[in-house]
């Protein structure tokens, strides 16, 4: 299995070709895979065909955004992606790893609904791993800011409210359109929610004083 000293430097290099900001790059791949092992070790106890899954669950946790198509062309990343990972993965893990990577973003899901799509088999446990793992990666809501101020260039007064937007549409309302499967997702999100919560309000205080 390719080493995590491997997949970080991968990670690096497509971030820095790409512009990849910190938002979606190494920091985020570690928070996710972080999680994906938080839930894959509550899973494999009564799942233990999960066994022969980890490297996919933790390269998808890890690569995910390595071919996001709001920093490139997806087909393109998923060449790269293919080439560096090709040599240590049969054909079948290969595919399962695209097909979760390319199909767990948030805006699918919503758009396909839970949980028919998609339909991956064996892998279906394994994508879902991954894919709460990014949605509990979602509840960081300074994350959030930043990538709203790489694409407005700087500007924190409406990368603030866009975030607090966004929050209020999509993040916070995780439990409310039955995003999570697991039992362990569920767990770890009800203190996400919390402390996102409690992040935004400590945000509002700070906005208002005059620190300048």
């Amino acid at each position: 299995m390719t080493s995590l000293k491997k997949i970080f430097s991968y990670i690096m290099l497509i971030s820095k070709q790409y512009n990849i900001d910190e938002s979606h790059g190494m920091r985020h791949s570690m928070d996710v895979i972080q999680f994906a092992h938080e839930i894959y070790q509550s899973q494999v106890i009564n799942n233990t065909y999960l066994i022969n899954q980890e490297k996919i669950i933790y390269s998808a946790a890890l690569l995910h955004d390595m071919c996001d198509k709001k920093y490139m062309n997806e087909d393109e990343g998923l060449k790269s992606l293919e080439h560096f990972i090709g040599s240590e993965f049969n054909a079948n893990e290969l595919k399962a790893t695209k097909d979760i990577i390319t199909t767990m973003s948030y805006s699918k899901v919503m758009k396909n609904g839970l949980p028919i799509f998609p339909d991956l088999g064996e892998y279906q446990l394994a994508y879902h791993i991954v894919r709460e793992s990014d949605l509990l990666a979602a509840y960081d809501f300074d994350r959030c800011m930043i990538y709203q101020m790489e694409k407005l260039n700087g500007d924190f007064d409406t990368a603030f409210s866009d975030a607090k937007i966004l929050f209020d549409n999509r993040v916070l309302k995780h439990f409310d359109n039955n995003l999570f499967i697991t039992d362990k997702s569920k767990e770890i999100a009800q203190t996400l929610h919390i402390n996102a919560i409690n992040r935004i309000n400590n945000w509002n205080k700070l906005y208002i004083k005059p620190i300048l």
